[in-house]
């Protein structure tokens, strides 16, 4: 008896899904049809990103081999093509190192390519605030009243340039007599556990610099 219920069970399961496939089987097959194609072309889509990526990686490599040798002008050209096609954040690294190509003989244009990055909220936000430190940098001497505050706004919290930001605020006020301020600057990179290695080593020069106060700059 058992054997026949079960046979009636799978009977009547089979009726149901012949008549379901009637019913549905040209949809579930144009289903089928969409997610295959879907999927193949986001895997085709997939493959040609990352081929994407890894020429844009060679030609950057390429292109500071270039400005190594002293060719500029063919670096700036592999960099100006990196910018127009390159993807995602490579193409902001290419204007990065346009922006130094130019400030090696250009100071302002330097600072303005650098600017302009920082302004990009289509920039990943750590290379917008590599390219404000950059321009900061590039300031601090002749524009102080322009850099200093960039780099207050980069040295506080945790942002990853941190550790430049107030070695740098450090060292100009010390080159201005303002030895408070520096040690201020210094105590905070002595205190902050991330502080990398070789910034540490430097700072005991820093240190000693500050406690020995207006008399030490003065020898």
């Amino acid at each position: 008896m058992d054997q026949f219920t079960r046979e009636v069970d799978e009977e009547y399961r089979r009726a149901q899904m012949a008549a379901l496939w009637k019913r549905f089987g040209s949809l579930i097959v144009s289903v089928l049809v969409v997610v295959i194609v879907g999927v193949a072309g986001y895997t085709w889509w997939e493959a040609r990103e990352t081929q994407r990526a890894e020429a844009a990686s060679l030609a950057l490599y390429e292109a500071s081999s270039l400005s190594a040798d002293g060719r500029t002008d063919e670096a700036r050209a592999v960099l100006d093509g990196l910018v127009e096609e390159a993807p995602g954040a490579t193409a902001i690294l290419a204007r990065l190192r346009l922006a130094a190509l130019s400030a090696q003989t250009d100071t302002a244009a330097g600072v303005a390519a650098y600017e302009a990055i920082a302004a990009d909220t289509s920039a990943p936000a750590v290379l917008r605030d590599l390219a404000r430190l950059r321009a900061a940098l590039l300031q601090i001497d002749s524009a102080p009243d322009t850099a200093l505050p960039v780099l207050q706004s980069l040295a506080a919290g945790e942002g990853a340039f941190r550790h430049t930001a107030r070695e740098q605020l450090g060292l100009a006020a010390l080159d201005r007599g303002d030895y408070d301020a520096a040690g201020e600057w210094f105590d905070q990179i002595a205190v902050d556990p991330q502080t990398p290695g070789a910034l540490r080593q430097r700072l005991a020069i820093y240190s000693a610099l500050v406690a020995a106060g207006p008399l030490g700059g003065a020898n």
